[in-house]
C-alpha cells in the first residue's frame, strides 16, 4: 500500500476503498503485463515453459527492478508471491485462449493496451513512492518509479531479441510514465491531499497514455545511416519516436 495514502486515514472508509481500488489495478496490471509477454513469447514460437517465463518476468521485473535498486529485499513477489502465482495463471490462459478468438477480440477492443496503462500507471506511483521511503532523492525516485512501470517491457522485448518497444514504439510510454512521478514527486513536496497524491498523476499518465494510443502521438525518432525506407532523409528527425 502506498504509505502516502495509509498514513491519511486508516479507519476512513474513502481511504479504505481508494485502498482496494490500487490493489485491483495492481494486479489489473500484473494480468495485462503477463498477456502482454505470453504473446511475445508465442510470436517467438516459445515452449510452454518460455511462455510462462517470459509472462512471470513481464508481470514483475519492473518492480524487481525496483526493489533492488532500492535494497528492499526479499523482493515484492518473494514476500507475496500471489502476484507470481497470477502472472503463471495468466501466461497458461493465454496459451488456452490462443485456440479461440478471445485474445484477438481485446486486442481489437483495446483491452489490453488500458489494462497496461492502467497497471503501469499505478506501478510507477507505488515504485516512487516506494523508493522515496528508502531514502532516494526526488530525482532518483522518479527515474525509478518510471523503471517500475516500464522495466517488465524492457525485459520481455530482450529476452525476445527486439529492441525494447519502450524506445521504438511511436507513442507516449516512458515519457508518460516519467511525467506521472515528476507530478507525484511535486505534490508530495506541495503537501496536497494524499489521495490527491496518489490519483492525479495515475490520471495524467491514463491520460497521455490513451491519446497517444488513439492518436499516435509520440516524440520524435532519431534516424541516421538506417536504409531508406521511403519514411524521410537519412539523418532526420521524424515524428512517432521513443516513448
Amino acid at each position: 500500500m502506498l504509505e502516502v495514502v495509509a498514513a491519511s486515514a486508516a479507519d476512513d472508509p474513502l481511504t479504505s476503498v481508494m485502498g482496494v481500488i490500487q490493489v485491483v489495478l495492481e494486479y489489473v496490471g500484473t494480468i495485462a503485463f503477463a498477456i502482454s509477454g505470453a504473446v511475445a513469447a508465442g510470436r517467438k514460437r516459445m515452449d510452454l515453459v518460455g511462455v510462462v517465463v517470459l509472462a512471470c518476468l513481464v508481470a514483475v521485473g519492473g518492480g524487481t527492478l525496483r526493489d533492488v535498486l532500492v535494497g528492499n529485499l526479499p523482493v515484492f513477489w518473494v514476500r507475496n508471491p500471489t502476484y507470481l502465482l497470477v502472472a503463471i495463471l495468466t501466461a497458461i490462459a493465454v496459451v488456452a485462449l490462443t485456440r479461440t478468438r478471445a485474445l484477438d477480440v481485446l486486442q481489437r477492443f483495446h483491452v489490453i493496451q488500458v489494462s497496461d496503462a492502467a497497471g503501469m500507471a499505478v506501478f510507477v506511483v507505488t515504485g516512487t513512492n516506494v523508493a522515496l521511503a528508502a531514502g532516494a532523492s526526488d530525482i532518483s525516485a522518479a527515474i525509478i518509479g518510471v523503471l517500475s512501470g516500464v522495466g517488465g517491457g524492457i525485459i520481455r522485448d530482450i529476452l525476445a531479441d527486439e529492441v525494447p518497444d519502450v524506445l521504438r514504439s511511436g507513442q507516449f510510454y516512458a515519457t508518460a510514465a516519467l511525467a506521472g512521478a515528476a507530478v507525484y514527486v511535486g505534490l508530495l513536496a506541495l503537501d496536497v491531499d494524499p489521495l490527491l497524491v496518489f490519483w492525479i498523476p495515475i490520471v495524467l499518465i491514463l491520460v497521455i497514455r490513451l491519446v497517444s494510443l488513439r492518436f499516435g502521438w509520440g516524440v520524435p525518432t532519431f534516424s541516421y545511416g538506417a536504409p531508406d525506407d521511403g519514411a524521410g532523409p537519412v539523418g532526420g528527425a521524424e515524428r512517432g519516436g521513443s516513448g
